[in-house]
């Protein structure tokens, strides 16, 4: 989606917006990480500073009330936020990601009704797409919606599901036509609202990324009004899916990261702090070549991710350019996450240093949105069909 709001962002307005979020990290979120990610608590409070931001309505257009952030300057919230706590960042990213598809491919109705109260985060929302049997293979999703009259009657599972217990809403990814072949011509995206039937069955209990609600839901008997099928046609889903997986990968890309960043400060920071043999640890050849590679390689994300946004921005195809920034920035993530964890040594294991969480965090970015292994496939054959012979 090119955001037509980019050119009305200079680049002091751009410092003055990043300076502010570095004072909002700094006074609110930096002192109740450790805490609430041991407890796996809610940050209630965060997600009310967070509308006050604006964050809800970050890359949402001006005319709809968000801030029309390009992805350029989004890329870089999401990584300052994420190099001190990764999880506040899923709370407005899934929102985004559905907010992103129905300004792309919603109805004007749609758009006018949903989005303004989005921007504000009077009506938070999330995706749902992934099933007890069906992650990467989206087309292998059993839940159902049928047509009655004026409205669907959705039965079926999802999992995995981010801002479903403490969200309003999410984009559901349904069957309209479960005999379609191919089957992704069979698949729609529903607006789902809470109400009787969209049951909340368990909050997962994970080793990272915690303090934000990842569910497993069950629709039984749902109904939803026929006007918020996305676009108002059947057999688009699919298609709408994949349209907002690019904005997904550029957000998960610079969550990477910002781990990888924030377990940089830290081992820089303890690497100085800490002696053996008389000398500060930075003095030894083989911290510093842990620190050099960590250093290198986060630079390196960042050009890959400001790459994949920039394209994205100016409205051209980049799967495979937020391929890439997903894949290496996620993968650094998990690097130096890793090598921090050896550079504090015995105390990496202590859950007073903070660097043990950016360990549990990372992993989950190689995973998400779409696999590692699996963006390594798209770059290929984006590479081959680029340049065919």
């Amino acid at each position: 989606m090119s955001n037509e709001t980019n050119a009305e962002w200079s680049a002091e307005d751009e410092q003055a917006l990043l300076d502010t979020i570095d004072s909002w990290i700094e006074k609110s979120v930096a002192p109740i990480a450790r805490e609430y990610d041991l407890e796996d608590k809610y940050p209630h409070e965060l997600v009310e500073e967070m509308k006050d931001l604006g964050l809800f309505g970050a890359t949402i257009s001006q005319k709809y009330g968000g801030l029309g952030l390009p992805a350029s300057i989004y890329a870089k919230i999401v990584i300052r936020i994420s190099a001190v706590w990764m999880a506040p960042t899923g709370i407005f990213n899934s929102h985004l990601i559905m907010a992103s598809a129905i300004e792309r491919a919603g109805t004007e109705e749609q758009k006018q009704h949903y989005l303004p109260k989005m921007a504000t985060g009077e009506l938070r929302g999330g995706i749902g797409l992934t099933e007890p049997n069906a992650g990467t293979d989206l087309q292998a999703i059993r839940t159902v919606a049928k047509l009655e009259g004026d409205h669907y009657v959705v039965n079926g599972a999802k999992t995995w599901i981010t801002n479903s217990l403490n969200g309003d809403m999410i984009l559901l990814l349904v069957k309209t036509d479960p005999n379609a072949q191919p089957r992704y011509k069979g698949m729609s995206m529903l607006i789902a609202e809470k109400g009787d039937g969209f049951i909340i069955s368990k909050k997962m209990k994970k080793s990272g990324y915690r303090s934000i609600d990842t569910c497993e839901l069950v629709f039984e008997n749902y109904k939803v009004p026929a006007n918020r099928l996305l676009g108002g046609v059947e057999g688009q889903g699919f298609k709408q899916t994949l349209g907002g997986l690019e904005l997904g990968r550029i957000n998960v890309a610079a969550r990477g990261c910002g781990i990888a960043e924030g377990a940089l400060r830290l081992s820089v920071r303890y690497a100085q702090e800490r002696k053996t043999f008389g000398v500060p640890i930075a003095e030894h050849q083989a911290i510093q070549l842990k620190l050099g590679e960590m250093a290198s390689k986060v630079e390196a994300s960042k050009l890959l991710i400001e790459s994949a946004a920039k394209a994205f921005d100016k409205g051209e195809r980049c799967d495979m350019e937020a391929g890439m920034a997903k894949y290496f920035a996620t993968e650094t993530g998990a690097y130096c996450a890793q090598e921090g964890m050896r550079i504090f040594g015995g105390y990496s294991y202590s859950t007073e240093y903070e660097i043990e969480r950016f360990h549990r965090d990372a992993l989950l970015m190689c995973i998400g949105e779409g696999t590692n292994e699996m963006q390594k496939i798209i770059i290929a054959k984006q590479l081959v069909a680029r340049n065919a012979i």
